[in-house]
């Protein structure tokens, strides 16, 4: 008689949307986080990697990993749609400084806002956390000047320029180039689109015939300059320097195609990034308990890697990548 009354007791509340005494389910307990990007890339791929390592440690959040396609719109669609299902913490690269400040400031009124890889300084976004970009734009340009010892002229490459983390890294790159002889001809964007980059690359090549390097300033940019000028059969005459971590730089760092690159730790931004919004969301920490500074940046170190370092760097990428279905 007791185990019909169970049985009846867990139809009961299965009706009415409860979890019965043996449900193991714990999704409707735990708090949701989200982490929105800018665009679709293999770099966000181990941004992803870190945000799902947090996940699974901490087993009390849900994270929900969203890619952009290069708009506010398409961003603001995102977030907007997933407030209303109950995310509390925001982690998001912003493709606009500041024409996302009103959003974003919206957005903070109902959860709490953080801004990774890219900033928005003036909203009321939390803090930001990610790369020191001007600093990494200087070591671009230092990579740029080893590339090219006796100057010259390179074309420089990226998504969006009013993006913040594209502001920055060239406005590095060219103070990194004073006085080297090297002269940057204009900043070439894409919009986030892999094909245009590449045909952005392949003009270059032929309205400048005197051009020494081109250097992408996003994950992307390099591997498509390098199919560009691979096929004009241009390799070692035109050099090229990268940001980031894809996959085809990396080999062509070590295969001596790409001269080098600044690495950022992607899922450093992931992990962190999530683990800070749990503090804030769900111990309710104050920011400066949570770590936040009094500046309100939290940067994330960047390494330069050279010919011999980059398959090594490769492979943790992989195992990144691969621990997202794990």
């Amino acid at each position: 008689m007791q185990y019909l009354k169970t049985i009846a007791s867990i139809a009961l509340l299965s009706l009415l949307g409860c979890s019965g005494p043996n449900d193991t389910s714990s999704s409707a307990k735990k708090t949701k986080l989200c982490f929105i990007t800018n665009v679709s890339a293999d770099f966000w791929a181990y941004a992803e990697a870190g945000a799902r390592q947090a996940e699974r440690e901490f087993q009390d959040i849900e994270v929900f990993f969203r890619a952009g396609d290069g708009t506010t719109t398409k961003q603001k669609q995102i977030v907007d749609d997933l407030l209303v299902s109950g995310v509390k913490g925001i982690a998001i690269s912003p493709t606009s400084a500041k024409n996302q400040v009103r959003m974003i400031n919206e957005w903070a009124d109902d959860a709490r806002v953080i801004c990774v890889d890219s900033d928005s300084p003036e909203s009321n976004r939390i803090c930001y956390l990610g790369t020191d970009n001007i600093e990494a734009g200087r070591k671009c340009g230092r990579l740029v000047k080893e590339a090219l010892p006796n100057g010259g002229k390179i074309m420089v490459f990226v998504g969006i320029k009013d993006q913040q983390n594209a502001i920055e890294r060239f406005q590095g790159l060219k103070e990194a180039l004073v006085g080297s002889g090297v002269e940057v001809i204009d900043l070439r964007t894409d919009g986030g689109d892999a094909s245009k980059a590449r045909a952005n690359a392949e003009d270059t090549l032929t309205a400048h015939p005197d051009i020494a390097g081109l250097v992408g300033l996003w994950s992307y940019n390099a591997p498509a300059c390098l199919e560009a000028v691979r096929a004009a059969d241009l390799l070692g005459k035109v050099k090229i320097v990268a940001f980031d971590e894809a996959p085809k730089t990396l080999e062509a760092i070590d295969a001596g195609e790409i001269y080098g690159t600044v690495a950022q730790n992607p899922y450093k931004f992931g992990y962190d990034s999530m683990a800070l919004l749990r503090e804030l969301v769900i111990e309710k920490k104050t920011a400066s308990k949570a770590g936040v500074p009094g500046n309100k940046i939290i940067y994330v170190d960047t390494q330069v890697l050279r010919k011999g370092e980059g398959l090594k760097y490769k492979a943790q990428c992989d195992a990144w990548k691969a621990s997202i279905a794990n």
